[in-house]
């Protein structure tokens, strides 16, 4: 018998079926339920003609600022089971969770924690997720695994101002001012419009503005300004809903 090699085509059959095997076994495997759902799962940045329905029964106004109360958590899970990476429902869930000060919110499916977990191993080129979980391990006090998962971040976006800006945040909590301070310069540079990592920077005694025309410091052609917005976000007892109480 004569083994014939795999054409191109069926090596990325094979590998688009191992990444779709592994995004169905990780979440289950760490707890999290699996990926499979009535509805989706949806890529959040593609599958816009999907999303409409979605957001307009489960993920309304009301339930991206947390101000309709009814069934909050249950919506926001459904929206995330629909659509695993939801950027904005990811952030709803993680602010429900330390509003409630718990890892579990009421309604909701499976832990703050399990949601990024889902998301990720659903989407794993999705950069923009793996700022929201990175933002997630600073709130939690984690700023060392905040620091990993922003650098994969960067890996994956470095145009970003979001990943840049939210890492020199981890950077901050860590001490490593300078490069937090290098972080801060990109993000600026890219048009961030958030001020809080430069004061900071400036209540610590270690901002200074760029030099100007340093090499290297911005990539050429780059937006004037991130597409979308993660908000800093401050949780009401600054500590991980994991600490807190669960009832």
């Amino acid at each position: 018998m004569i083994l014939r090699p795999l054409s191109g085509v069926m090596m990325v059959l094979l590998a688009l079926s191992s990444h779709a095997l592994f995004a169905q076994e990780a979440p289950a495997a760490l707890g999290c339920g699996t990926l499979q759902n009535a509805y989706g799962p949806f890529d959040y940045r593609t599958d816009k003609g999907r999303l409409g329905i979605v957001e307009k029964f489960h993920f309304g106004p009301g339930q991206e600022t947390l101000s309709n109360k009814v069934g909050l958590g249950g919506n926001i899970d459904y929206t995330l089971r629909a659509f695993p990476n939801h950027h904005r429902a990811l952030m709803s869930m993680m602010k429900l969770g330390f509003l409630e000060r718990t890892s579990k919110p009421k309604g909701a499916d499976y832990t703050i924690k399990c949601y990024m977990v889902r998301a990720e191993a659903f989407r794993p080129d999705d950069a923009m997720v793996k700022v929201i979980h990175g933002l997630y391990l600073i709130q939690s006090g984690a700023a060392q695994e905040a620091v990993a998962k922003l650098e994969q971040a960067r890996e994956l976006d470095s145009y970003n101002a979001n990943v840049h800006y939210n890492l020199g945040l981890a950077y901050f909590d860590l001490k490593k001012y300078e490069l937090a301070l290098e972080s801060a310069h990109v993000a600026y540079a890219q048009g961030f419009p958030l001020r809080g990592l430069r004061d900071k920077l400036k209540r610590a005694g270690k901002w200074r503005d760029p030099v100007a025309g340093r090499a290297g410091l911005v990539a050429p052609n780059l937006p004037s300004a991130p597409a979308e917005i993660v908000p800093e976000f401050e949780s009401p007892d600054k500590g991980t809903p994991e600490s807190a109480s669960e009832s």
